[in-house]
């Protein structure tokens, strides 16, 4: 990564270009016209400037041509601007299938990253290039920002909720990582990196990495140990709700509503079951909110996650 003085950050993710050509033209329209309304007020200013013989100003003539070319032309620039900055907001925050999926963990001053396979990171995170991935973040104390200006990827990390947006590396580096929320007195020294590494070397630092089992594998433990496996059973006259393929899916609801099972359900219904409850089932589930933290609830969505299986294939958020 060059490290010289840049005005902007490398353009490191296939993100990058479509933010920056948003930018550059919203700074070309904001340009022209201020040139244009500076030089109209100065050629105003001087061409009907108080002279003797010219006390009074002449009678303007309506001309509603041009009444309607400047209401008009300002409505269509920021028509383009709306329309070209919705389509990026969706391409940015919307995850390809198929996406690598990172778990974050943000606490006062630092960043824990959980990659599915198991192996943790802080402060770090190990991706390979050209493969896209998809970021599900929280936060264990106050609002923070993930930010990676390479990248030209930011969002807020909130406690008692998950946020997401994903990116693609184009090329091997490494990319400083920033919390850009004030956060509290070491909210400077809240920082990190994006190690991109092409597939072989990736491959050979996940090896590397020290891992204690998948993320679904200890969700699985942990399932069983909260006692889940007894009501959850998937029988047709089991006291809770059947968990195969519940991820993705669509979850009809007490008083005919109905939701998505993404990952914000599954963490809502495991810490406040009461909240959302399933039509045709009794509210009997513990509310776990105060006894489980951070990583518990990453370990018990991801096994929820890996239940998700469909025609043989697992289910795509």
């Amino acid at each position: 990564m060059d490290s010289g003085f840049r005005i902007f950050p490398e353009r490191g993710s296939t993100n990058a270009e479509g933010v920056d050509d948003l930018y550059f033209y919203l700074l070309l329209v904001s340009f022209v016209f201020s040139a244009l309304i500076f030089i109209l007020v100065i050629t105003f200013a001087v061409k009907y400037r108080r002279r003797p013989g010219r006390e009074r100003a002449a009678r303007v003539t309506p001309q509603p041509a041009l009444e309607i070319a400047w209401m008009v032309l300002p409505f269509a620039l920021c028509l383009v601007m709306f329309v070209w900055g919705a389509r990026l907001y969706v391409r940015i925050y919307e995850a390809p299938p198929g996406a690598m999926e990172v778990y974050v963990v943000a606490r006062q001053w630092m960043w824990k990253l959980q990659h599915p396979e198991g192996s943790s990171e802080i402060n770090e995170l190990h991706v390979p290039v050209h493969r896209p991935v998809r970021l599900v973040m929280t936060s264990q104390d106050v609002i923070h920002s993930f930010y990676v200006p390479a990248f030209r990827i930011k969002q807020d990390v909130l406690p008692n909720r998950y946020t997401s947006i994903w990116f693609q590396a184009i090329q091997p580096g490494e990319y400083p990582l920033l919390c850009a929320e004030y956060c509290g007195t070491k909210h400077s020294g809240m920082t990190g990196r994006i190690v991109v590494m092409t597939d072989p070397d990736y491959e050979r630092w996940m090896s590397e990495a020290t891992s204690q089992g998948s993320l679904a594998a200890v969700g699985l433990q942990l399932f069983r140990g909260l006692g889940c496996s007894g009501c959850h059973t998937g029988a047709a006259d089991a006291r809770a709700p059947r968990l195969e393929g519940l991820f993705g899916s669509r979850v009809q609801l007490e008083g005919g509503r109905s939701v998505v099972a993404d990952e914000a359900y599954l963490r809502e219904s495991i810490l406040d079951p009461r909240a959302k409850i399933v039509s045709g089932f009794q509210p009997l589930m513990p509310v776990f909110r105060g006894q489980l933290n951070e990583d518990d609830l990453i370990r018990l969505v991801a096994y929820l996650k890996s239940l998700a299986v469909r025609e043989g294939r697992p289910d795509q958020p």
